[in-house]
């Protein structure tokens, strides 16, 4: 039941470019997509490991920082997460609109 009223915190992928390489930063779009290219110090855990395992990657006295390419699989996975109990941010915008000057190739 508390899973279906969680909040989910939200902040534009741009607005946490200073924090990169601070903060438990989550990719979850699959292997071939961040193959294209990330944000460093990001952690690739696909989506669907992710959501199947929480408990294996995340420590729910941790805040991460969930981005995707565009933000609607991580806006997913957030509200997932924080029914769960995690403490998760989603990244809208995602991967696509940051511009920033950490991506990794």
């Amino acid at each position: 039941m508390f899973g279906l009223f969680a909040k989910v915190k939200s902040e534009s992928i741009n607005s946490v470019d200073e924090l990169i390489g601070t903060i438990n930063l989550i990719d979850v779009r699959e292997v071939q997509e961040v193959r294209m290219g990330t944000i460093r110090t990001a952690k690739n855990i696909p989506m669907g490991n992710l959501l199947s395992t929480p408990e294996k990657y995340l420590d729910k006295n941790q805040t991460y920082y969930l981005m995707c390419q565009s933000g609607g699989r991580s806006g997913r996975c957030a509200k997932a997460l924080a029914g769960k109990g995690y403490d998760v941010v989603n990244l809208t915008g995602g991967y696509g609109s940051y511009t920033g000057s950490k991506r990794k190739k």
